[in-house]
């Protein structure tokens, strides 16, 4: 991998990156880590780990990895399109067509189910946001960068680690309890889907009062949710379909995780039509930026911030078991409502 740690004719390289061709024309993307931290080392292994057997199209694909000297080298396949938050940058943004937008969320939900729900342990991504999503000649999402993967046997629930993400995408219970679970990357991509929808990235909100989730709640409540929506947008969109979007993000951002859906529950909601009056909600979940864990854990009850675990839930999602019970069920209809995969 001399293009990459030499700056080779085959590569343009940049920030820990570099894109170049193998000898038979094949183009791959290189991410090159450093080995003089532990961390570093840490977090080649890990994803060497995570990736290594993952097959799935909304997942980028390890061909390979190097180990040269001090370098820790990944090779990746290449995605023409560079990253969602490239593409959410001002300058591209209105380019992207609501048919654009909302196969890209249906992408990134296919892929995450496949990882929490189909792979072999479970991962847990722990890093879900629009810089770890890359987007292919066709704009088909690509889930990467699985440095910061826990792997979860079937026999486990959630762990306790140190908390690592990125701020904004966090959810309330991984901030304040250091408790990881599947849920937290389900928070993660609620947020993630109102990046999408509405056009902003979460670094322009989450300094001030209309941090994303909290205005999706705020528009809720005021029943004028489609102001969530990029009035840019090229193109137009479908107005039911949009408000199910925002739904499901509003529903992946609940501040106790059992008020969360499953990856695979999510899908399931997107890919048919919804009944939008029965998708009851609580506050979603929200840890101010730089509040501390003390002061996070303090706060409760309070509308569009985090609201105490120790409460009871006004809705719970089932376990795998009942909602394959309660689908099977109500196989026959075309559509499906919130109250058929989450009994009352």
């Amino acid at each position: 991998m001399n293009c990459c740690t030499k700056g080779g004719k085959k590569s343009t390289k940049s920030s820990g990156a570099c894109n170049g061709t193998f000898e038979d024309g094949t183009a791959f993307a290189a991410k090159v880590l450093s080995a003089e931290s532990e961390q570093g080392i840490k977090e080649f292994l890990t994803e060497i780990e995570s990736i290594t057997e993952a097959k799935h199209a909304n997942l980028v694909r390890m061909l390979g990895c190097c180990v040269q000297r001090q370098n820790r080298i990944l090779i990746y396949e290449y995605v023409e399109n560079n990253s969602l938050d490239h593409a959410l940058q001002a300058a591209g943004v209105t380019d992207l067509s609501w048919s654009t937008r909302s196969g890209i969320c249906m992408g990134i939900a296919k892929g995450l189910s496949y990882l929490h729900e189909e792979h072999e342990p479970s991962i847990v991504h722990r890093d879900i946001k629009a810089s770890n999503v890359l987007l292919d000649r066709n704009y088909s999402p690509k889930i990467g960068d699985f440095g910061l993967a826990k792997l979860f046997p079937d026999n486990v629930t959630h762990v306790s680690t140190r908390v690592v993400g990125t701020t904004g995408y966090l959810a309330p219970e991984y901030v304040v309890h250091g408790q990881l679970t599947k849920k937290a990357d389900v928070y993660s991509y609620g947020v993630l889907i109102l990046e999408i929808i509405s056009g902003r990235r979460i670094s322009q909100t989450i300094r001030s009062d209309m941090f994303l989730v909290r205005q999706a709640w705020v528009l809720y409540q005021q029943d004028s949710l489609l102001d969530m929506v990029d009035p840019n947008m090229k193109g137009g969109y479908p107005e039911e379909e949009a408000l199910k979007f925002i739904m499901v993000a509003l529903a992946c951002t609940q501040a106790t995780p059992c008020s969360r859906p499953t990856m695979r529950q999510v899908v399931r909601l997107l890919s048919r039509p919804v009944c939008l009056d029965e998708l009851e909600m609580l506050p979603p979940g929200v840890v101010g930026y730089g509040q501390t864990h003390a002061a996070a854990a303090a706060t409760v009850r309070s509308p569009g911030v985090m609201v105490s675990p120790a409460l009871s839930p006004k809705v719970r999602w089932p376990t795998a078991a009942a909602a394959t019970t309660a689908t099977a069920a109500a196989a026959h209809s075309a559509s499906v409502t919130y109250s058929e995969l989450v009994p009352r």
